[in-house]
């Protein structure tokens, strides 16, 4: 993804998947603890369905909207974990998990079990 967008400023872009079919808006923006940089959006699939998780990455903005590289089936059966708090190391595990996604080591060592991740944008 674009590392230069303010990640506020995803919120309420419209969402189009691997096809170009519209997914929904993105409700939320969820940080990477260690890094900071976007690492999940949250998008609204629907006026009285649930929000998904999408991985941010290797997704792109253009035109004002936001393309991510999966298809809508995949994410509409993306966990569920509701939104407005962080993510645990174990909930993304399985989104990463979900979406086929190799799972990012940093070279450091690995957080403490305890620790949260995918803080809301916003937060501090």
């Amino acid at each position: 993804m674009q590392t230069d967008i303010d990640p506020r400023s995803l919120i309420g872009r419209r969402v189009f998947d691997h096809d170009g079919t519209k997914i929904g808006t993105v409700d939320e923006v969820y940080l990477d603890d260690a890094t900071g940089k976007p690492e999940w959006a949250a998008v609204r699939t629907g006026l009285f369905t649930r929000d998904a998780f999408v991985p941010l990455e290797p997704s792109e903005v253009v035109d004002d909207e936001l393309r991510v590289p999966y298809k809508k089936a995949l994410i509409r059966d993306a966990p569920d974990f509701g939104v407005g708090r962080h993510l645990s190391p174990e909930q993304e595990l399985q989104l990463y998990h979900h979406y086929g996604m190799d799972v990012p080591t940093s070279g450091s060592e690995p957080p403490p079990p305890d620790r949260d991740f995918g803080r809301l944008a916003g937060e501090d």
